[in-house]
Order: C-alpha cells, then sequence, then structure tokens
C-alpha cells in the first residue's frame, strides 16, 4: 500500500511539472506594436499620436502625443526608429518638414529641429534607404524638397528644390502635383508620382560623401520619367514582394496601373479600375497597398462609395483580379496593413475614425472586426517595434 502512495505521489509530481506554462502574456507582448498617427490640425487632433497596438486581436491602447506640429499628415521612421520625420502640410511658405526623436521606453516624441520644404501642401515624406536623406513631395508646390539628415537625427536645411514646371514652355502645360516619393527594391532610385502631368518621375541617387550640404542627391535618371494614361492623375506607388512588379494608384481615373519592373525601367502592362462609382467623372482613389506574402492588393477610394477595393494577385505575371470591395468609414485617405498580415486599418480622415479589419488569409476580404480608435481627422497610420532595433 504504501508503494502504492509513493508511486501515485510521484506521477503527480511527474505531470505537474509538466504542466503547460501560461504564455498569454508574453505572446500578447510578442505581438504588439507601435502605432503612430499622423493627423489634420485644423480640429480637435493636437499632432502625431502614439498607440500601443495587438497586431492579433486588434486592441489598441493610447500611450502618448505631440502637439504644436502643424498638420503633420504624413510621416516616416528611421530605418532604426530612433527618428521620426513628419510633413507640416501648410501651403505656401507654410510648409515645413519635422525632424523629431522616439523614445520608446514611454513612447515619447520630441521635436528636435523643422525646415521649409519652399514648396506648398507637402504631403508626402521617404527617407533613402542608407539613412542620409529625407525627401518630400509637395504638393500645391509641384516640387520636390531633398534635406541632408545630421548625425543627431536634425534636418539641414533644403539644399536642393526640383521643379517640373516650366517657365519658358512654348505651350500651356498642366501643373505639377507630387504626391509620393518612394524608393525602388534595390535601392538605386527614387520614383516621384506627379497628379497633374500624369508623370513617374525618375532619379539616380547620389551618395557621394561630404561634411556639409553640398552634395546634390538626386539626378535626372534616363528616361527622366515614365508617362501614364492622360488624365489618370498617379498618387501613390507600392513594390511587389518579389521586386519585379509595381503598383500605382491613379487618383483622377479610379484606376491602378500595373507595371512590370526591372533594373529601373517601369513597363505599364495592365490598367484596372478601383473605383467603379457609376454616375460620376470625379473619382477619389488614394491608397494603396499589398500584404506581406504578396497575395492581394489593396486600394483606398473616396468621395462617393467609401472603402477598399480588394484584390488577388497573379504571381507569374503579376497581373490583378478584382475579387471584392469592402465599404469604410468617409474619406479612407489612408491604410496600413500588419506585419503578420492579419489586419488592416483604414484612417478615415472624414469619419473621425481607424477602423480595424481582419483579413482572410485564403481569400483576401476584409471582416470588419467593430474595433476602432476614435480620434480627429486621422490621415497617416505607421507602426514601429516596441524595441530599439
Amino acid at each position: 500500500m504504501l508503494k502504492k502512495l509513493m508511486l501515485m505521489s510521484i506521477c503527480a509530481l511527474t505531470l505537474s511539472s509538466f504542466t503547460p506554462k501560461d504564455n498569454s502574456s508574453k505572446d500578447k507582448k510578442n505581438s504588439e506594436l507601435f502605432l503612430l498617427i499622423g493627423t489634420y490640425t485644423s480640429g480637435t487632433s493636437k499632432g502625431i499620436y502614439v498607440y500601443r497596438f495587438n497586431t492579433e486581436i486588434g486592441d489598441a491602447s493610447y500611450v502618448n502625443e505631440i502637439d504644436g506640429l502643424s498638420n503633420p499628415s504624413y510621416l516616416n521612421l528611421s530605418k532604426d526608429e530612433k527618428f521620426v520625420y513628419s510633413v507640416g502640410e501648410n501651403e505656401d511658405e507654410g510648409g515645413v518638414a519635422y525632424a523629431l526623436s522616439f523614445d520608446k521606453k514611454n513612447g515619447k516624441l520630441a521635436r528636435l529641429n523643422s525646415q521649409k520644404t519652399f514648396g506648398g501642401s507637402p504631403c508626402y515624406i521617404n527617407i533613402d534607404p542608407k539613412g542620409k536623406y529625407v525627401i518630400t513631395a509637395n504638393y500645391t508646390g509641384g516640387n520636390v524638397s531633398v534635406f541632408k539628415i545630421k548625425k543627431d537625427g536634425t534636418l539641414f536645411p533644403s539644399n536642393q528644390i526640383i521643379t517640373f514646371d516650366k517657365k519658358d514652355a512654348p505651350e500651356p502645360q498642366p501643373k505639377s502635383h507630387l504626391h509620393c516619393v518612394a524608393f525602388t527594391p534595390e535601392g538605386k532610385y527614387l520614383l516621384a508620382d506627379d497628379l497633374g502631368k500624369d508623370k513617374v518621375h525618375k532619379f539616380n541617387l547620389n551618395y557621394t560623401e561630404a561634411e556639409d550640404n553640398s552634395v546634390q542627391f538626386l539626378q535626372a535618371g534616363k528616361p527622366e520619367a515614365f508617362d501614364v494614361e492622360k488624365g489618370s492623375g498617379p498618387r501613390h506607388i507600392t513594390f511587389h514582394p518579389n521586386g519585379k512588379y509595381a503598383y500605382l494608384i491613379n487618383e483622377l481615373s479610379g484606376k491602378v496601373t500595373v507595371f512590370s519592373y526591372n533594373n529601373g525601367i517601369l513597363k505599364d502592362i495592365q490598367y484596372i479600375a478601383s473605383d467603379t462609382t457609376p454616375g460620376t467623372d470625379k473619382k477619389g482613389s488614394a491608397d494603396i497597398h499589398l500584404t506581406p506574402d504578396g497575395k492581394f492588393l489593396y486600394a483606398s477610394n473616396r468621395l462617393k462609395a467609401d472603402g477598399i477595393a480588394i484584390f488577388k494577385v497573379n504571381q507569374t505575371t503579376g497581373k490583378l483580379t478584382k475579387i471584392g470591395y469592402q465599404y469604410t468609414g468617409i474619406h479612407p485617405r489612408n491604410f496600413i496593413i500588419t506585419p503578420n498580415g492579419k489586419l488592416l486599418l483604414v484612417a478615415c480622415k472624414n469619419s473621425n475614425v481607424i477602423q480595424i479589419f481582419k483579413i482572410n488569409s485564403k481569400s483576401g476580404l476584409l471582416e470588419d472586426t467593430g474595433k476602432k480608435i476614435e480620434l480627429d481627422k486621422p490621415v497617416c497610420l505607421k507602426f514601429a517595434s516596441l524595441h530599439n532595433k
């Protein structure tokens, strides 16, 4: 009897030692990221907001904010995520580029400095692959501004402003409206989407070393630009993860242009409607993104039937097939997909809300989770890791 009791005790002890540990808190921490939100500040929003966001279940919690920034409507992070660069989307002489530090211990942003863009309404900002320059696309200014980054993350004054409107043109020309500046996958070229001229301008990158602010970073590419269909209004461009295809959302035509891409050359291979709203010639397509695996593409549309067009990507040809449409709040100007490909967040500017949708990994269709972040005029969403890189 004693032996039997001892055996039972040993078995119980053995089983208890193999009881699975509760890893829920660890899993939650691993699935969380910082979510940075740029806003228009004409209402109650003060600037850029920082949240913690769970990329598995879509829960969000407020962390911090920085005020005193005027219309930080688009932002980007340095590669090491220690610095944030944002536009100040103001007209005429009010256009600026902001440099901020980002302390991940408390999610706090601190303003370092700002520089004039010398182009009105800067609406897009990007950082080159080597982290040496910041570039803005200035919508009403019709130009691109280049800023060298100092070692402390602050910006030099812009020493290169590229304008595309020629004053001595023999006949009236469409006015340039720059809306996006994006680097190609191999990091050799910059593409600048010109909504006014229906062109995607191309630049070579000049990484000549200099301690001062004398280097002209952007040099005219060959060819200098790629044309799209007249009346398209190119807005934002993104690349497939394989680097072989590029996808351009056109604001005015409501179409997506599909390009093949090789060694700096874009070749259009398909135009497909994103905004199919009947009864209007004025489209309002805005943003475009692919899932991390490159299987599905999403494009947002505004003004009427606000929502997200859903496409399946042919992995052999890169071409698109439209498979669905998800209605959203009003004016989905910008959206983002979580790095794990499970959730899609939409910044609905005129509904003052960020909606959170679940992505079906098999069909690509979206399902409204019912979860949301309420914030006045949200217009840009970016993720950052919780820890320093």
